[in-house]
């Protein structure tokens, strides 16, 4: 096959690609939509006696609503990407880069900061419309446009600190070696480790408050459930995140001496002592059942098979010109070749996102028995279902749609899997009775 049938077929490729996989995202939100919809007007049965119809009518809403943003959102990247690619901006961004800075080492790193630079200016607005509209209209953010800059301000320094020398070497090692894309992942595999270590202690307090868990019942709960469970950790931190929204969460970072679980202070005022302490045996769950672990390895093989791929890409014409670019074959394609790789890949991995989504949810069940096993199942279950309330995470969503993004399986099928539903009515039943002094 010819040079020019080669570039062809990859331009018909990446075009149908692009196509297909933003009429997929497109389609995908729709029956979201509808399914919700559909279902908008009553509970389901199973949560009937803990939501309330308002609650689950806003949850609806503010499902509808996400989703629809993700819709145009999906348009606008899209459009996007035809520009930088098949219309020719980043060839225009690359010429006058070269214009006025040429195309030695240097030069190549500052197209990649103009191209970021570029991206993130792209996204903004649509990041404000985010955070002070939507969120803001169904009454869960708590930003202000001073927090909003400087912590724009402070990602902005923390990325050009970390990133930057890290871009250097390996478009370095591009020009250096044939090898480079080994010597790279390699880099990138420190850098990964490093960061899962330095991130909790160094990088998250830049922009959190991150206190120790007073002493009082939850305390006491939660250093018995690590005893229980032989889960060594460098602490329990409370984090402030009510500074920027409503949202309610709880996580588990860190490697190492660096290994600690946060809790959000949304968290704490949402649940009771017994509640967080399953939340927090969920979030030892994934620890046990070695998930995290499985990520990291998955994570470097991914990125290995990546730069291998890039490697051998940045070698062939055809990969620059079939998206928009005339490479110099010479030199001075480093950058470029990172670019177009990195706007081509997730055109394509739209498609992988349903099995990356149900390793995840695998993961999530595995985390519910776990804390099933070393804590109460039925405190488990009216945590979940108070968080999904109180997050308004719709309890209804489209069965396909789960599969293709849902990272947490659905409030029902989790539920249903911890044998938590029985369990639930008759926390709730007790609840009620106690709210009228019928127990003691």
């Amino acid at each position: 096959m010819s040079p020019q049938n080669i570039t062809l077929l990859w331009s018909a490729l990446f075009a149908a690609a692009l196509v297909a996989g933003t009429g997929l995202k497109l389609w995908l939100a729709t029956r979201q939509i509808r399914h919700v919809r559909a279902h908008r007007a009553e509970v389901p049965a199973a949560f009937a006696a803990v939501i309330k119809l308002p609650a689950h009518e806003k949850a609806a809403d503010y499902a509808v609503a996400r989703t629809r943003f993700g819709m145009w959102h999906t348009l606008f990247s899209a459009a996007v990407l035809l520009g930088w690619t098949f219309l020719g901006l980043l060839q225009a961004l690359a010429d006058w880069s070269a214009a006025h800075f040429g195309a030695g080492l240097l030069a190549q790193l500052l197209l990649l900061v103009e191209f970021a630079l570029i991206g993130a200016v792209i996204e903004l607005p649509w990041t404000l419309w985010q955070t002070f509209r939507l969120e803001a209209q169904f009454g869960f953010n708590r930003n202000t446009p001073a927090l909003f800059i400087a912590d724009m301000l402070k990602n902005l320094i923390v990325s050009a600190l970390l990133l930057l020398p890290l871009g250097l070497l390996v478009l370095w090692l591009m020009q250096a070696t044939a090898l480079w894309w080994l010597w790279s992942w390699a880099a990138f595999a420190v850098f990964s480790l490093a960061m899962m270590v330095a991130f909790p202690m160094f990088i998250a307090p830049l922009f959190n408050r991150f206190d120790p868990l007073a002493d009082g019942e939850v305390k006491s709960r939660a250093q018995a459930l690590m005893q229980r469970c032989s889960f060594a950790l460098k602490g329990l931190y409370v984090m402030d995140g009510s500074r920027r929204s409503a949202h309610a969460n709880a996580y588990f970072t860190g490697l190492g001496a660096a290994r600690r679980v946060v809790l959000f202070d949304t968290l704490l005022k949402q649940l009771n002592a017994a509640q967080i302490e399953a939340v927090l045996a969920h979030e030892v769950g994934h620890y046990k059942r070695h998930h995290i672990q499985q990520r990291l390895i998955v994570t470097l093989l991914l990125s290995l098979a990546g730069f291998a791929l890039i490697g051998w890409l940045s070698k062939q014409v055809w990969f620059y010109t079939g998206l928009g670019y005339t490479p110099n074959m010479l030199g001075g394609n480093t950058a470029a070749a990172l670019i177009l790789f990195m706007l081509a890949v997730p055109v394509f991995g739209v498609f992988f996102s349903p099995l990356s989504a149900s390793w995840s949810r695998k993961h999530e069940f595995e985390a519910d028995a776990y804390a099933s096993e070393h804590s109460d199942a039925r405190q488990l279950g009216a945590a979940l279902v108070r968080m999904y309330q109180d997050n308004a995470s719709t309890l209804t969503p489209d069965p396909l749609y789960v599969r293709f993004y849902y990272s947490h399986p659905p409030a029902l099928q989790r539920l249903a899997r911890m044998g938590a539903l029985t369990a639930l009515a008759g926390t709730t039943e007790q609840q009620h009775a106690q709210a009228a002094g019928t127990q003691p």
